[in-house]
């Protein structure tokens, strides 16, 4: 999920504000910016994206990006195709359609709201990595998942988080203390983290070592 309970999505932050395209202060108002390279350089805007998207197909047909969370997220509108998370062409975000995401798709607010029930079962699982530079924005998210666990208790949660410096979208975590090169892929940085947890946690006379090699 694109967003948390507090309402990181994308550049936008559907919880309080009003219009996933623009944002106003005293003075001035603002585009909200939708993608960025890893320098942060803005390379697109969420008007601009959102109203390809629209050229593309109406009622949220485009098959590009925020359609398809739409598509997911959203519950089926009147029309019989997904109820709009906001405007197309405005940006006026639909508050109600906001709350039906938070109940139902939100991680963040379904993991503090069923805490009791889903942390005992996540302690060891929960392993999360996203570049700081973000292409998409999603690490706004990610800080703020990581500061709600940070204050879970009964369980207290053991979550890890490794935010890469300057990295973009699609960072899969921290290297291998034995890669120099910087070319180990996914597997080579997960599979060992996968095989310490199932050694740790293999029931006492599990088979635990024919398969690690």
């Amino acid at each position: 999920m694109p967003f948390t309970r507090r309402g990181p999505y994308q550049g936008a932050d559907l919880y309080t504000d009003t219009n996933a395209y623009t944002r106003s202060g005293p003075f001035e108002t603002i585009d909200i910016p939708s993608d960025r390279r890893g320098d942060s350089h803005i390379t697109a805007q969420m008007a601009q994206v959102n109203h390809y998207e629209l050229a593309l197909g109406s009622h949220g047909r485009s098959g590009e990006q925020y359609d398809i969370w739409q598509a997911v997220f959203s519950p089926q509108g009147a029309d019989g195709y997904p109820t709009p998370i906001y405007d197309k062409d405005t940006g006026a975000i639909d508050k109600e359609v906001v709350k039906y995401w938070r109940d139902h798709y939100d991680l963040d607010a379904i993991l503090m709201r069923d805490w009791t029930t889903l942390g005992p079962k996540l302690e060891g699982k929960l392993h999360i990595a996203v570049g700081d530079s973000d292409t998409y924005y999603l690490n706004n998210a990610v800080y703020l998942l990581e500061a709600d666990l940070k204050g879970t208790r009964n369980p207290h949660s053991d979550a890890t988080f490794d935010f890469g410096p300057r990295k973009p979208h699609c960072y899969t975590g921290a290297l291998p203390e034995w890669d120099e090169s910087q070319g180990a892929d996914m597997n080579q940085r997960v599979l060992p983290l996968m095989t310490r947890h199932m050694l740790e946690t293999a029931p006492k006379d599990a088979d635990t070592k024919s398969w690690v090699y």
